[in-house]
Parts: structure tokens; C-alpha cells; sequence
């Protein structure tokens, strides 16, 4: 399970046979030692098990990609908060309010009061000041490209000043970063390595102990919202397959968990109070490296032979076999149907088609001049319509999807051959564009706002050539001006209305290009055990995106459950 929201689902796509799950309970219960003792007496004391991946680095650094499972939301809190599951107005946390300038170029932040650290220092907006300003003096903090220098004016007011119109950076300013303490920080030689092993946040709870093991969370009595938590611990185990979360919910010795559990409704029945909600919001696509003049080679870099594979693709097929009969239907614009309805401009464009046209997707190769030889692969100057697409090892979904889809793009005269590599090679491959197709996913940026998908997925500036990395985001090389234009005319905005008119030109275009060929909306399954803890985000109640990964969001859940009676 991903421990920052903003990295890849990794061990999501993690899935395998209930069967597995007395030996794997077995284990559990050998390599979490004390654990079961603690669940025991549950009701007593209070406390919870959450399923986390790999714990072996003990590492709270709020700036690290990869920090453990709860430093974001749960330890360390932001100014505000944003709930993916659904269109709603930020919440506020740390801030008690925020205001810009008409220029767009002064963003004053207020301040909570009575808010202490939990080493019993008080919390001010010199704090929010000396954060912005540490990002903004070390590159490597700083992903996001935050332009932004910052002033504590008072010790409730923090202004922050940007060199040019920067509404766009309002979610990443509010609900995207970790707020630190200047008297501890300030100390600390390199904030981008440092482990930061005895972290001082403002969240719910701190750092009790810790094992490669397990590691527990223990209540922040200092706590700024009255009443909360309730929770008095929380302990963190490593289950980083689905076997091992089936098997742990099963036996009860985890109360959270988000893992992709094939025949998930079989599970539940099979273990007492078990419940789960699916939320799903990431649109699972093929990215294709699409821009032969930034160094992309091969068929893909016809948007002829992309829109085939998008006419070519029964998603029904699909969802049912790799989606596990809980994947949604997705839309050609990259947002989410339901969620995103008022974003999306045209209604023809609002819902991906759930079965192939084999005919047109043949009609517009011929006519691109990919002719079928005698082996039904079509070719063009010699060359044939052979592709291949990568996943991860593990994945397997994805790995289903890529199976399935090689039968039907054979239908339509296109070669996929598949291919499994590690995670790191995966990444290390698609950053670089060293790939033709590779299966991903999108959907969770700064905000709900379309911009920050197609910003980071579409923008010139946010890719690079073939060879170079594109960290920023958009991995498929794509590159046009019309949408860059309107990606520029939407950030200097916060007109809703005129921004929906800008996203209403590159959805246009991007529905005719697809740099990324969407196929549906990914899973996201969070399974509970309300035995020890209720008050659980629910299908009729989703007060959260309540994956057990996610950042920020963690800490909402933890403040919120109460102990079973």
C-alpha cells in the first residue's frame, strides 16, 4: 500500500486466492508478536491494527516520498484538507481562513489558535512561514515548483508572495503540505534526508515505539480538536501482499486495510464484522510515449493507431475480468463520471464505450496506411503494427488487462506483446520514455480541480525528451499548444465558469490525440473490522477517500472512529 498519495498504487493491484489465508494468518500472528495480546483486550484500551506496507525504514520525514504510512495527516497536518471522494469546499485544519490578492500574487493565510505541537511548544504562523520558506530554498522539497517566499506578520497571519498570478497553487499551499516546527527543523542539516525518527507534528497522534515489525501510535493528548481522538493506539503491521490482508482481516488482527481482494463480498462474509466501501477514483490508462519529435519510436506515435486502440478495447470485457466486477466506467476526458459531471463539457465525451467498434478502428487504420499482411498484423512501410506494453510484476489486473487486450487488439490487426518488470524498472522506464505502452493510473492531484490532472499529465513544461526524465508528470512526451494555452488562461483564473471553457478545449483534444487511452476507473476497496472501532467512512457516508494510504485523509479516519461498545 503507497505511503504518500501522490506516488503509483503499488501493492493495490496485489492479488491472490483466499485459500492462502489460515497459513498466512499464522504468519501474521508470528511476526507481530505482542499484537494479538493488544487486540485482545481492544475494547480496553482503545486501540486498532492498520495494514501498512513495508515498514522497514523507520523514516517520519514529512518531505520524504517515502515516509511511513501515517506521517502525512496523522502526525504532521496541513493548513487544509480536501475530501477526493466527492466535490466539497476545503476544510480547515491548521488555518482559520486565507484570502488572495486581485494580482493573484499575495495568498495571507490565518492561523488556529490554541494549537501546541506535540512536544508542548506552541504552534503560530511563523510556523507556516518557516515551512514555505525551507521548500522554497531546497529544490529537492519542492516538487511541485512552489514559487512562494513567506512572512509571518503577526503570530496568527503568514503571507506568502509569488513572483507571478499563482492561483493554481492554492491546493498545494493548503492541503499539500506538512506544516513543521521551526524550533525543531531548524536544526536539521538535510531536510531531504534526514529520518527524522522522533517526529513533533500537530495530528492526533504521535510516535509511541517502533520495529521493523510493527510500530505504534499513541493518542496526542495536546490535541487541538476537543474531544479528539478517542482512539488511544494505533498500531501499524506490514501486509504488503492480498493473501496477507485477507488473511489478517479474516482472523482479525487488522481493523484497516486497502488491497484489491478478488471476490471481495466471500471475504466479508467470512469473517465477523467485516465491511468494506469502494471508492473508486484513479482511471486506470495506457500511457503511450506519443511525441516522436521528443524522441518517441514506434506505431504509438500515430494518434491513427492510438484511437484504434481505443475504439478496438472492450472495457466490458475488461472491467469484468481484471476489474473484478467493482471497476467503474471512466470517460475520455481523464475525469470522473459522477464526480467531475460539472467539469466535463460534453456530454458525448462524459463515459468511456464499453464495447469494441472493430470496424472503425479498421476503417482508420486503413486509412492511416496500416495495411494486414498474411499473418493479420497489419504493416506500414515495412514496418509492422507490433507494440509493446509494460506492467509491473505482481500487478495482477494489470496484467489481465494487458492478456485480454492483446486478443482484442489482435482482432483489429495490432501486435501486443506484454511484458512484466519491476516496479523500479517500470518507473524508471516511463519517466525516461524508454517505453511504447505501459499501464498506469491518474486521478489524484492538488485538488478536484481538472487542472491538476491536466497540467500535470498534458503540459509542455511538465515533460521532456526521450532519455530525460519527466518526473513532473507527463510521461507520454505530449506536447501542444492549444492546450498549453488554456492551461495557462484556466491558472490565471477563478472563474469556474471560464475554466470549465479552457478544459472544454483540451478535453477536444485529448479525446481526438489520447496521448493516454483510458480504460476504466480503478477499484479502490478499504475494507474494516468494526469489532473494535465504528464510525468508519461508509458508500452513504464518505466523510473521506478512506484508503488506509492516504495521506492526510488517514488522520480525518483515526480522529473520527470511536471505540465499539
Amino acid at each position: 500500500m503507497p505511503q504518500n498519495p501522490m506516488n503509483r498504487p503499488r501493492a493495490r493491484r496485489l492479488v491472490g486466492a483466499v485459500a492462502a489465508a489460515t497459513a498466512t494468518a499464522l504468519v501474521l500472528a508470528a511476526c507481530s508478536g505482542a499484537a494479538e495480546g493488544n487486540q485482545t483486550a481492544a475494547n480496553k484500551d482503545a486501540s486498532i491494527t492498520v495494514a501498512a506496507g513495508d515498514i522497514t525504514t523507520e523514516n517520519f520525514n514529512p518531505f520524504s516520498s517515502t515516509a511511513l504510512q501515517p506521517t502525512l495527516g496523522v502526525i504532521y497536518e496541513p493548513l487544509y484538507w480536501y475530501n477526493f471522494a466527492k466535490q466539497s469546499d476545503p476544510t480547515p485544519v491548521l488555518a482559520s481562513g486565507f484570502s488572495w490578492n486581485a494580482a493573484g500574487t499575495e495568498l495571507t493565510i490565518k492561523t488556529r489558535h490554541d494549537v501546541k505541537w506535540n512536544d508542548g511548544q506552541p504552534f503560530t504562523a511563523k510556523d507556516v512561514a518557516f515551512t514555505f520558506n525551507l521548500v522554497a530554498k531546497t529544490p529537492a522539497l519542492n516538487p511541485s515548483g512552489l514559487a512562494a517566499t513567506a512572512k509571518a506578520t503577526s503570530d496568527d497571519t503568514a503571507v506568502l508572495t509569488f513572483k507571478s498570478k499563482s492561483f493554481m497553487q492554492e491546493p498545494a499551499v493548503l492541503a499539500n503540505q506538512a506544516i513543521v516546527p521551526e524550533h525543531i527543523w531548524k536544526d536539521i542539516k538535510d531536510p531531504t534526508t534526514d529520518l527524522n525518527k522522533n517526529p513533533v507534528g500537530t495530528g492526533p497522534f504521535k510516535v509511541k515505539s517502533y520495529t521493523p515489525q510493527s510500530f505504534v501510535l499513541t493518542k496526542n493528548d495536546q490535541y487541538w480538536e476537543a474531544g479528539k481522538p478517542t482512539i488511544k493506539e494505533v498500531r501499524y503491521l506490514p501486509v504488503t501482499s492480498a493473501d496477507a490482508a485477507s488473511a489478517a482481516l479474516v482472523a482479525g488482527k487488522v481493523d484497516w486495510a486497502s488491497a484489491y481482494l478478488p471476490g471481495i463480498d466471500n471475504i466479508m462474509k467470512s469473517g465477523k464484522n467485516l465491511t468494506y466501501v469502494n471508492t473508486p477514483v484513479m482511471t486506470t490508462v495506457v500511457v503511450t510515449c506519443s511525441n516522436a519529435a521528443l524522441g518517441c519510436a514506434g506505431p504509438q506515435t500515430d494518434p491513427a493507431v492510438r484511437k484504434a486502440i481505443y475504439l478496438a478495447m472492450n472495457r466490458e470485457q475488461l472491467a469484468k475480468l481484471a476489474g473484478g466486477g467493482v471497476a467503474g466506467v471512466g470517460s475520455p476526458t481523464m475525469l470522473l463520471p459522477g464526480r467531475d459531471d460539472n467539469w466535463i463539457a460534453d456530454a458525448g465525451t462524459a463515459k468511456l464505450p464499453q464495447s469494441a467498434n472493430a470496424d472503425e478502428a479498421g476503417k482508420l487504420l486503413d486509412a492511416a496506411g496500416w495495411t494486414k499482411g498474411s499473418d493479420g498484423v497489419r504493416a506500414k512501410d515495412g514496418k509492422r503494427l507490433s507494440l509493446t506494453v509494460q506492467t509491473v510484476t505482481g500487478w495482477s489486473d494489470y496484467i489481465l488487462i494487458n492478456d485480454t487486450l492483446k486478443q482484442q487488439l489482435a482482432a483489429v490487426g495490432i501486435e501486443l506483446k506484454p511484458s512484466q518488470v519491476s516496479w523500479n524498472e517500470w518507473n524508471a522506464a516511463q519517466t525516461n520514455g524508454k517505453f511504447q505502452l505501459s499501464l498506469d493510473s491518474v486521478g489524484l492531484g492538488a485538488s478536484t480541480n481538472p487542472y491538476f490532472t491536466y497540467d500535470s499529465k498534458l503540459a509542455t513544461t511538465n515533460t521532456a525528451p526521450v532519455g530525460k526524465s519527466a518526473s513532473a508528470g507527463n510521461q507520454s512526451r505530449f506536447s501542444n499548444p492549444a492546450v498549453d494555452a488554456a492551461l495557462k488562461t484556466a491558472a490565471g483564473t477563478t472563474d469556474q465558469a471560464a475554466q470549465k471553457a479552457e478544459y472544454a478545449k483540451i478535453q477536444s483534444i485529448i479525446a481526438d490525440q489520447l496521448p493516454y487511452i483510458p480504460v476504466y476507473v480503478n477499484s479502490m476497496l478499504t475494507e474494516f473490522n468494526t469489532s473494535r472501532a465504528t464510525g468508519w467512512p461508509t458508500k452513504d457516508n464518505l466523510y473521506v477517500l478512506p484508503a488506509a494510504w492516504k495521506a492526510w485523509d488517514a488522520g480525518i479516519v483515526l480522529k473520527t472512529i470511536k471505540p465499539a461498545s
